[in-house]
């Protein structure tokens, strides 16, 4: 069994955590407003965060190396989502917590 250390720990717990609110916030909030929540590169980032969260998380918690490519592309798509959701407004939970991610990630990929 692979030694997680608490550097990852926490990475895994901020990349389900982000993949947790991109994801609901996405089938929530941006569903029920409509509009510029719900503009098709808005919607397909935030799709694609997720996913990328969920996957990076999947991977450390595998213990491949490959995590660290994963985790590269993980922080860049969480800042574009971030800088996104902060763009369209009204999703600051959802900007705290691909920031966090995306710094935790920037840290795995070194």
């Amino acid at each position: 069994m692979h030694q997680i250390s608490s550097d990852m720990k926490n990475c895994i717990d901020q990349c389900l955590a982000c993949y947790a609110e991109c994801l609901s916030s996405a089938m929530g909030h941006c569903l029920e407003l409509g509009g510029k929540h719900t503009g098709p590169a808005h919607f397909k980032l935030m799709m694609a965060c997720a996913e990328i969260c969920r996957t990076s998380a999947h991977f450390m918690l595998i213990g491949t190396e490959h995590h660290k490519h994963t985790c590269r592309e993980c922080a860049e798509i969480c800042r574009q989502c971030a800088e996104d959701c902060e763009r369209i407004g009204e999703m600051q939970a959802c900007v705290d917590a691909c920031r966090r991610c995306a710094e935790s990630c920037e840290k795995m990929a070194a």
